[in-house]
């Protein structure tokens, strides 16, 4: 298990075991030495485990830097034996070779095994002679004298759905979106003709809930305006992306489909905005979370003074002198005292809270007032409190720094509390919190995706009988109950798919993680330095060329975990320059000029676990793939795949597939490709209803995935009756399944719903969530049975079709009904 201070440390110890087996045919003096540098790194760990619990800016800077030294060495060791284990077992090829070119595949195989032997002789001794120095420096700073804080168990709280649900309509709130309405409805709003366009800026500092007002504001008068749209900027925006998403959100079914490839300039961006202000329209927009005049002036510059439709904008920042461009500025306060202890109870007791909260208690009253009102550094601040003891109350007020310190600054009180929130975390929930600097300002990151990465990367630690995606899963619900990442729920259920960081948090975690040289990000074409030891490098909306990119990442031969998100390429990085890569994920990013990108030299990453082109146009599935042997998790959702997979395009180990095949006729889908991934935890069959024929042949093939805890399968019924014995059939092999969703559909038809009880279906007694869409059920069907069901918490309900009255415009906007 990979870990902010352990480095590689834990899952090096058992690789250095698997060297000892006979079949690696190691020398004896080797041998010997690799079972000495095995109890060294174990004594290390030991160490590094009590450096883990104490708050890194509490350490000795000795400590730091051997901290430092022996993590960035279990990295190097790690990828020493990681690379000599696969040249010495070498690679599995699925082309068919000649009896001749077999044996000499087989001469050079047993060549380079020699040679990989020889290296590994060298380098075990080389890591061994290091690490005598490092343990001598350990000695020296005597880091066994380290008085470790005693660690604590993050609490997962059973009452995590209804708690997030109270806190995120944060208290106060009403009073504040009453009075900015008001505002925006004053002076010629509403329905009066020839009313002006008016610009409102909602004003406060970090942490206030600018954003959750704004919303809030947002889903209440939305539906008094022909076109809405909100969006975020964000501290390093790309306002060509800003002005094209406001686009899409006032006019999706023309926007969605726009060519906006063929513009280049902002300029253009603005003019196309500027056209569609002058359609007599009455529009309502957010531009949330804006940093720089500069950005809000060009922004601006889309909007016309003389619209007389009666538009309304709302932008929120932080920043004065951006509000004091705006029409009117509404000034959000802290909440007042009354508010800030009800919201502080609420998220300490729930329901219950709201009847103590009036109750006089020192300790809390010293607490808010540190808090001054913020609803991010109250919330952040009880989600430590919950499950503590009164007593305990005060020494965590006393250990965050808050006694006898006058400084009321808001924003480093919330700096401090995160900080102390992220030392109370276990070692493990801090590595998976520094992962989230890797994602874009303001997105949703999809927590599925994210979790899968986490098990990539090695930082979700096996327990036995429990699967690793559970405990995984286990480890965002436990960031989602600390209030370190914000949740975010389907607009179908009460499912959490997905989380946002507020922008407070990111800062924080972005800034220790560059502290630690743990994951490197670039952004918007910065200029940045990087350094050799780069282990995880992400990129933001940047667009650059081939050899730019080569001479750029040459640098970093050490890059295990490479993203890439809202990326223009020339052309695709050359992977060779990272061949120790974990993860890669290259999502939502388009070449300059909108043809699919060509991903170069994949064949090679011989480590990687993780492969994500999510978003990205690639038209086929890269024949390398087949080669990757340590491939988990491949996402090709949205990549727009036009080409039928042949029997050997995934490797057979595979735990987690998504797939999204686009315009794909019944003849190019091919049989016998599905049924050999017998390893599947995870599997989405996605498509497109509008262009695409979904899989028939997908309900016989599922029968042969016996691991499967995930399905969510797009299945076509030309055959009512045939189609469901088909699944019927392969569902009832499925006894591990948990999640299942399936959207039937018809040839030709885009979403009209049959009518059906499916007498005959068995469904694995370990579901816990079934959702099925294309169905219309007049009465519970009979083989949903709490008897046989016992863990069910989500099952379909009747949805009406597209064209009646208040109908949902796509299939996915079905919701789910609580089990009762």
């Amino acid at each position: 298990m990979a870990d902010l201070v352990m480095g590689a440390m834990s899952s090096l110890i058992p690789k250095l075991g698997e060297l000892l087996k006979e079949e690696y045919n190691l020398q004896a003096g080797v041998k010997k030495c690799v079972r000495s540098l095995t109890m060294e790194l174990e004594g290390a760990q030991a160490a590094l485990r009590k450096v883990g619990q104490v708050p890194w800016d509490q350490l000795d800077e000795q400590v730091k830097f051997w901290a430092r030294e022996v993590r960035e060495s279990s990295y190097d060791m790690e990828d020493v034996l990681d690379t000599f284990l696969v040249r010495v077992q070498g690679r599995d090829f699925a082309e068919k070779n000649s009896s001749l070119k077999r044996l000499g595949k087989k001469m050079t195989n047993l060549f380079e095994k020699s040679k990989a032997r020889r290296k590994i002789n060298v380098d075990v001794k080389d890591i061994m002679s290091h690490l005598d120095e490092v343990t001598e420096r350990c000695r020296r700073y005597k880091v066994d004298h380290i008085v470790a804080r005693p660690a604590t168990t993050p609490m997962v709280d059973p009452r995590l759905g209804a708690m997030y649900n109270k806190v995120k309509n944060l208290v106060g709130i009403d009073k504040s979106s009453n009075e900015l309405m008001s505002i925006l409805q004053s002076q010629q709003g509403g329905d009066v003709p020839n009313a002006k366009m008016k610009i409102v800026a909602v004003v406060g500092v970090g942490g206030l809930g600018k954003t959750t007002l704004a919303k809030a504001v947002y889903d209440k008068l939305k539906g008094d305006f022909d076109c809405s749209a909100f969006v975020a900027v964000g501290r390093n925006p790309d306002l060509k992306k800003v002005i094209k998403m406001i686009l899409i959100g006032l006019d999706k079914e023309r926007y969605m489909k726009f060519n906006f490839a063929q513009y280049d300039e902002i300029y253009q961006f603005i003019d196309e905005l500027k056209d569609f202000n002058l359609k007599n329209k009455r529009n309502f927009i957010v531009i949330d979370d804006i940093w720089e005049i500069q950005s809000w002036d060009t922004i601006k510059l889309a909007f016309d003074d003389d619209n007389n439709c009666g538009c309304r904008i709302i932008i929120t920042t932080r920043i004065l002198e951006v509000a004091s461009k705006a029409s009117e500025v509404y000034k959000l306060q802290p909440l007042p005292s009354d508010s800030s202890r009800e919201l502080f109870y609420t998220r300490i007791s729930g329901d219950e809270g709201r009847h103590v909260y009036n109750e006089p208690d020192e300790i809390s009253d010293k607490i808010l007032k540190r808090c001054g009102g913020i609803p991010l550094a109250i919330i952040t601040m009880a989600s430590l409190l919950v499950g503590k003891p009164r007593y305990k109350w005060c020494e965590l007020y006393r250990s965050i720094g808050f006694e006898g310190k006058d400084n009321n600054d808001a924003e480093n009180t919330i700096m401090r509390i995160l900080s102390f929130s992220y030392y109370d975390l276990t070692s493990h929930l801090r590595t998976c919190l520094l992962y989230l600097s890797a994602f874009l300002e303001d997105t949703v990151i999809p927590k599925d995706a994210l979790v899968w990465k986490w098990v990539a990367e090695g930082f979700v630690e096996e327990e036995q009988g429990i699967w690793l995606f559970e405990i995984g899963q286990g480890y965002f619900n436990d960031l989602i109950n600390r209030s370190l990442i914000q949740a975010v729920q389907s607009r179908f259920d009460d499912t959490i798919i997905g989380c946002r960081v507020h922008d407070m948090v990111l800062d924080f975690i972005r800034s220790m993680s560059c502290e630690e040289t743990f994951l490197t990000v670039l952004e918007n074409d910065q200029g940045k330095t990087l350094q050799t030891n780069v282990r995880r490098l992400a990129q933001h909306n940047r667009t650059m060329g081939h050899t730019h990119l080569a001479t750029h990442f040459n640098v970093m031969p050490k890059v295990r975990s490479f993203i890439a998100q809202v990326c223009v390429k020339e052309m695709w990085a050359p992977l060779s320059c990272f061949p120790l890569l974990r993860v890669l994920a290259i999502e939502n990013c388009n070449r300059t000029d909108g043809c699919s990108i060509c991903i170069e030299y994949l064949g090679n990453l011989f480590h990687l676990r993780y492969l994500s082109l999510r978003g990205t146009h690639i038209d086929k599935i890269p024949k390398e793939v087949g080669a990757l042997r340590f491939l988990q998790t491949l996402d090709l959702e949205k990549s727009f795949i036009v080409e039928t997979p042949s029997s050997c395009s995934f490797p057979i180990q595979l735990v987690c597939l998504r797939i999204t095949f686009d315009d794909l006729q019944p003849a190019d889908a091919s049989v016998g490709w599905l049924e050999r991934l017998t390893s599947l935890e995870e599997l989405s069959l996605a498509v497109d209803p509008c262009q695409y024929t979904p899989m028939r042949w997908a309900a016989k093939e599922l029968g042969s995935l016996r691991e499967l805890r995930v399905l969510n399968v797009s299945i076509l019924y030309d055959d009512e009756e045939e189609s469901e014995r088909d699944l019927d059939k392969s569902l009832r092999h499925l006894h591990k399944l948990q999640h299942l969703e399936i959207h039937w559909h018809r040839m030709g038809i885009y979403y009209i719903p049959y009518e059906t009880t499916w007498h005959g279906l068995v469904l694995p007694c370990q579901l816990r969530h079934l959702t099925i869409y294309g169905v219309r059920f007049s009465k519970l069907p009979p083989w949903i049975n709490p008897s046989c069901l016992p863990n069910l918490d989500l099952l379909p309900q009747h949805f009406p079709c597209r064209h009646e009255r208040g109908g949902p415009e796509n299939p996915r906007q079905a919701a789910g009904a609580p089990f009762s």
